[in-house]
C-alpha cells in the first residue's frame, strides 16, 4: 500500500523503527503481512496461485512452495520494479483459462481498477471450484497512487461485489475501527510538516501525536461494529456449483 510512508526517507525512517513498535503504528500493513503469510501456509505444496495486482511481488517468498504467478498492469507507480511480473495485464481481462488456479490474492489493488466489479468477475472466473480468494480493501485511506485511484469500500459493497462473481463471503475482518482510524490518521499527520519552515515543528508534532496515535486503538473495544475502518480483509470461496 503506497499512502502515507511511501516516500523514500519515510520507509527508511520506519526501517529504523524497532519491529514491534513499528507493527503498532503500521497496524493495517502488519494485519496484511500476517494474513498473506497464514493464507500461504494453508495451501498445500504445488498449489497454482495467482497474485492479482503483484506489483513488485513482494508476496512471492510466501508462496515458494506453491507455483505462484504474479501478474500486473504496471503502472501504478513509476518508482516501482515490475520486472518480478510474471505477466502483465489488465486484471479486468486476464489472459488466463478459466479454473487456472486453486487460490487468488487481490491486496490493496482493487481500488485502483476502473472496473472493480468485472475485476471480481475474473478472479472468479479463474479460480477452480472451492478455490480460495484473499482479497484485502481499503475503506479510509487517502489518495495513493495518484491518478490510478478510484474507489474505496464498505463490508457490504464487499459482500455485493464478491457475490455477483459467483464467491461465497467466508470472513471480512475490519482492520481495526474508530480508535485505530484515528490513531492512524494522527500519525500521518506528522508527514505534513517536511519542507521548508515545517520541519522546526517535525519534533513537537512527532512528540505529540506519535504516543496518543500508538495509544488510541487500544480503545477499539469501546467500537463494537468497526463499521469505520481503515480497511477489510476478506476471505471468500468459488462456488461449487
Amino acid at each position: 500500500m503506497k499512502a502515507g510512508w511511501s516516500e523514500p526517507w519515510h520507509r527508511r525512517l520506519m526501517a529504523r523503527i524497532p519491529a514491534g513498535l513499528r507493527r503498532s503504528a503500521l497496524r493495517f500493513e502488519a494485519a496484511i503481512e500476517d494474513r498473506v503469510a497464514g493464507f500461504a501456509r494453508s495451501l498445500p505444496p504445488r498449489t497454482r496461485v495467482l497474485d492479482a495486482g503483484a506489483g513488485e511481488a513482494t508476496y512471492r517468498p510466501h508462496f515458494a512452495h506453491c507455483c505462484y504467478v504474479g501478474v500486473d498492469l504496471g503502472v501504478g507507480d513509476a518508482g516501482w520494479d515490475y520486472s518480478r511480473l510474471d505477466a502483465r495485464a489488465d486484471l479486468a481481462r486476464l489472459p488466463f483459462p478459466d479454473r487456472s488456479f486453486a487460490a487468488v490474492l487481490n491486496i490493496v489493488v482493487l481500488e485502483h481498477t476502473r472496473e472493480p466489479a468485472r475485476v471480481v468477475s475474473e478472479l472468479g472466473r479463474v479460480l477452480e471450484p472451492g478455490g480460495s480468494l484473499l482479497l484485502v480493501v481499503p475503506q479510509e485511506w487517502g489518495v495513493h497512487q495518484s491518478p490510478h485511484d478510484y474507489f474505496r469500500y464498505t463490508r457490504h459493497g464487499v459482500e455485493w461485489l464478491l457475490g455477483q462473481a459467483g464467491l461465497e463471503p467466508l470472513e471480512i475482518q475490519p482492520a481495526g475501527g474508530f480508535f485505530t482510524l484515528l490513531g492512524r490518521r494522527l500519525l500521518d499527520s506528522v508527514l505534513y510538516f517536511q519542507g521548508g519552515w515545517r520541519w522546526l515543528l517535525l519534533p513537537a508534532a512527532a512528540a505529540l501525536a506519535g504516543p496518543l496515535g500508538l495509544m488510541l486503538p487500544w480503545l477499539d473495544r469501546l467500537d463494537r461494529n468497526q463499521d469505520t475502518t481503515l480497511g477489510y480483509l476478506c476471505l471468500a470461496r468459488k462456488k461449487s456449483c
